[in-house]
């Protein structure tokens, strides 16, 4: 893997996140770039489960020197475009409220959108209820956006904001 910071690599970094949450805190961190990519990655088994993080940036930035082993494999599947979930993207802040799949394909770097649950996929001009939380993953090469329904014929991000944890703490 390239030094962490240089331009142009896909860098992964393991800081120890035990959460998505902690992980897109620290993104959430990074001065605004231009066609940046960041994306999250699970990391289970090992000595311990955590969140690597994942950069794509056009222009150098600094990040910490964290690498791992798993780090160095979340880079190259980023790379490959097979996993990772991004979290900064070109286009992201402009997700907000209700936009048609037409805007979301056409503003952001989001290349599919796949509805859960069979039936008809959307078309351009259905709409997707943001809720200002809209995480693709690389999937088969492409940036895919995964919805489930929502009332009145829209889509919604499946991944919600804030989930209720597993098991609903009883």
């Amino acid at each position: 893997m390239s030094p962490a910071g240089r331009a142009g690599d896909i860098i992964g970094l393991d800081l120890g996140h035990a959460t998505a949450r902690e992980a897109e805190h620290w993104l959430a961190e990074l001065p605004p770039v231009v066609g940046l990519t960041a994306c999250t990655h699970l990391v289970h088994g090992g000595d311990r489960p955590r969140v690597i993080i994942t950069v794509d940036s056009p222009e150098p930035l600094t990040l910490p020197q964290a690498g791992s082993p798993a780090a160095d494999e979340a880079a190259i599947a980023h790379e490959r475009r097979r996993s990772g979930r991004a979290v900064r993207y070109p286009g992201h802040e402009e997700l907000t409220g209700t936009v048609s799949v037409a805007y979301l394909l056409g503003r952001t770097a989001i290349e599919e959108v796949r509805v859960l649950g069979g039936g008809p996929q959307p078309t351009a001009l259905t709409l997707l209820e943001t809720r200002a939380f809209v995480r693709p993953q690389w999937l088969d090469g492409h940036l895919v956006l995964i919805t489930t329904r929502a009332a009145g014929g829209r889509i919604a991000p499946f991944e919600v904001p804030n989930p209720t944890p597993c098991c609903g703490g009883h």
